[in-house]
């Protein structure tokens, strides 16, 4: 069985426009591009997990 822990390999291909916006929020937290992809990533899963929801719910 695989170790869980072992980083995975993953294809991604996104606009020029979205790499260049990730790469800057990236330099401004002191993250590599593919660091802020797994930071934003792991936080999305945290929050589904915690709420039942893909993105917070709007405030009425």
């Amino acid at each position: 069985m695989a170790d869980r822990q072992e980083k995975k390999q993953l294809l991604l291909r996104i606009s020029g426009k979205l790499y260049d916006q990730l790469a800057a929020w990236a330099e401004d937290d002191f993250r590599s591009v593919n660091g802020q992809i797994e930071y934003l990533l792991t936080q999305c899963v945290k929050e589904r997990k915690k709420t039942g929801h893909y993105t917070p719910k709007e405030e009425e």
